[in-house]
């Protein structure tokens, strides 16, 4: 077994090792809209559960160096964003929103995807994602940088609104099948759902 020092090594390295090992991370796509209405969409692989009284997810957003990206700086200004769970359906339009547009281009019209009505917040959701959660901003965390300026953002939101397909949901149970959900291994590698199993746990 090789031991390493994570004091030892750059940032770089440290990433490498992480997103190499966490595997495989769920894929969020998460709208927001800036201060000037610009409606902001932007991928996240480091986003999970939280609680679930209240239902509670996390979404982390790393900094570009000492800046904010906008959908931090969005969410955390309005208070409120939407994230839609990844799936095989429209991953290539998700794909395209990872793009570095200027903060007043719309990543949702460069990748061509369609906006949609919120229920209960301002945020627009996306049409194509077979499942959207509504999120109010319950906590934004400031982390990491050792010492110097944040490395991230970490976003705590809320879900105030599910919006699921209806071929997805039965008797409160999402079918994972059908939803085809998409994951994040390293660099530029994407995993579908694959063969799964069950296990009871013990008593």
């Amino acid at each position: 077994m090789r031991e390493i020092n994570p004091n030892e090594l750059s940032e770089r390295e440290n990433y490498k090792l992480l997103i190499g090992s966490i595997i495989p991370r769920p894929v969020a796509l998460v709208t927001t809209l800036s201060e000037e209405g610009v409606l902001n969409a932007a991928p996240f692989s480091y986003f999970s559960i939280v609680a679930s009284n209240p239902p509670l997810i996390s979404v982390s957003v790393q900094r570009k160096g000492k800046e904010m990206k906008d959908t931090a700086r969005n969410a955390i200004a309005k208070g409120e964003f939407v994230v839609h769970i990844g799936d095989e359906a429209y991953v290539e339009a998700l794909n395209k929103t990872s793009a570095s547009l200027p903060g007043d281009e719309s990543e949702v019209d460069f990748a061509g995807l369609t906006p949609v009505p919120s229920k209960e917040i301002a945020v627009p959701g996306l049409g194509e994602a077979g499942i959207r959660m509504e999120c109010v901003l319950e906590q934004a965390i400031q982390l990491g940088g050792n010492g110097e300026s944040p490395a991230c953002d970490l976003l705590i939101g809320r879900v105030v609104q599910y919006h699921v397909r209806e071929d997805l949901y039965e008797n409160g149970r999402i079918d994972a099948a059908a939803l085809r959900p998409i994951g994040r291994l390293a660099g530029n590698t994407f995993v579908k759902l694959g063969e799964t199993f069950d296990l009871q746990r013990p008593l």
